[in-house]
């Protein structure tokens, strides 16, 4: 096994060094100098701005340096817009709070929907599993924004105002465990509200796949009792396709979800990301970037891995 990772590995090295390339390469497609400069700068004010930036070295030079901060883990280079502080503080800090939204999110989020798409396929063809069906595709039809909106009047003013007093944040953040709740309870309950749709409709699709099979009609057969089913042998044999999309959102987890972040001023890696795309902040896009990539390479690499430990059929080669 560890022969077949090492393998993978290797084999992704060109994939990760291509997807930093492409990531630097669009970046300096226009001079963000100016920009930042303004109108005023001179030509050897931007070109002084170039060059302590590092702007001015040639493209693979700044290349190379980039990979070999990426290899070594090294975020010491300092914010463009927030001079004296480094991404690796940036890190550190907005990572974390990603991490309170986006784990306690997907750990509900697929619990809940595999549980009802085990019942819909269960019920398949009858009127629960349509009930099911259509608040599965209507929470599918409905934009983000909307449930973010909604969640705000109902699920902080109005019952706000009903209560007394404040029981959930609308906007900011504040660190500690003891505050979780406070800040964070209502954007997991809309990203779990989100997700739910696409992720019912999946498992329900995998967990009708499962009902046609013979090992289940065998267990019928033998007197098994529906939640054994259900729970034991369906659920089992349906894992690879569960850790398939688990492992697919891992990557996202680390950074964070943008549009809950922007909205309740949560200041997480989402946030930080479209607050570096909005600003030309080229070393946090490069660094979060190259994250990313290398999360998604290695969450490929875990998927094969669990394949083989929850599927004794499945060898690695």
């Amino acid at each position: 096994m560890w022969a077949y990772v090492i393998r993978r590995i290797v084999y992704n090295i060109p994939v990760f060094m291509a997807i930093v390339l492409l990531v630097m390469l669009l970046l300096r497609v226009r001079d963000p100098v100016p920009g930042m400069m303004g109108k005023q700068a001179t030509v050897e004010d931007i070109a002084n701005k170039r060059e302590e930036l590092g702007l001015n070295r040639p493209r693979y030079v700044q290349y190379f340096t980039l990979l070999q901060q990426m290899v070594t883990f090294d975020f010491s280079q300092e914010l463009w817009t927030q001079p004296g502080m480094t991404v690796g503080e940036l890190l550190r800090k907005s990572v974390p709070i990603s991490l309170l939204l986006t784990l306690p999110a997907l750990f509900l989020t697929t619990v809940i929907s595999v549980c009802i798409g085990m019942i819909s396929a269960y019920a398949r063809g009858r009127l629960l599993d349509k009930i099911l069906v259509f608040f599965a595709v209507l929470g599918m039809s409905i934009s983000f924004l909307v449930y973010i909106i909604f969640g705000q009047y109902f699920g902080s003013y109005q019952l706000g105002r009903l209560v007394g007093q404040p029981v959930f944040s609308i906007h900011g953040y504040e660190p500690g465990l003891q505050n979780w709740a406070y800040y964070m309870l209502l954007p997991v309950l809309i990203s779990v509200i989100v997700s739910m749709g696409y992720n019912t409709r999946f498992y329900r699709a995998v967990m009708v796949e499962e009902t046609t099979q013979d090992y289940i009609t065998t267990a019928w057969s033998k007197g098994a009792s529906t939640s054994k089913i259900m729970f034991v042998h369906m659920l089992r044999n349906a894992m690879i396709p569960i850790i398939t999309r688990i492992m697919i959102t891992l990557p996202l987890l680390v950074t964070g979800s943008i549009l809950l972040e922007r909205f309740f001023g949560i200041p997480g890696m989402g946030d930080a990301l479209l607050s570096a795309i909005s600003n030309n902040d080229f070393p946090v896009i490069e660094v979060f970037s190259s994250i990313f990539a290398g999360l998604f390479i290695c969450s490929i690499i875990l998927t094969d891995v669990l394949y083989a430990v929850f599927d004794p059929r499945v060898r690695l080669q």
